[in-house]
């Protein structure tokens, strides 16, 4: 993975970091989502939210397809949650999504856990993981 990449890998993270601690676990993920965006512009991240990812169908195009939580400098797509638990709908939600838009890195953060590292889950498509990734990011 580049290092640009990564650099921005790392804005995600630790502003997740900094929202989760402000408010721990309980808000809506529209919140979090809100606070994550707000702080990852802050430190000059284009990021668009609740993109739309149409689909394709006989032919058509639909709008009524997909909403990408976060886009991040055009790189990186986070998916919020603010469940008990993720479930395996929740990632192939983000596979979807990374396949569509051809994104080789994104995140899966649940903000409803006591340790927000336990709520991040790192996901990449095609690409070597680098050597000295932080060990709190589990991969799926």
């Amino acid at each position: 993975m580049t290092e640009d990449i990564e650099a921005i890998a790392k804005d995600v993270v630790d502003a997740a970091f900094k929202v989760h601690k402000e408010f721990g676990p309980g808000l809506f993920e529209s919140a979090y989502q809100a606070c994550h965006v707000y702080e990852l512009r802050k430190r000059g991240r284009v990021v668009q939210t609740e993109l739309k990812l149409p689909i394709l169908y006989d032919g058509q195009e639909f709008d009524e397809g997909y909403r990408i939580d976060e886009l991040v400098d055009g790189a990186i797509i986070i998916e919020n949650k603010s469940a008990d638990v993720t479930h395996p709908v929740h990632l192939a939600q983000l596979l979807t999504y990374m396949k569509l838009k051809k994104i080789k890195l994104g995140f899966l953060i649940n903000w409803n856990v006591k340790l927000i590292k336990n709520g991040i889950q790192r996901v990449v498509l095609g690409l070597d993981e680098p050597q000295n990734r932080t060990s709190f990011i589990k991969k799926p």
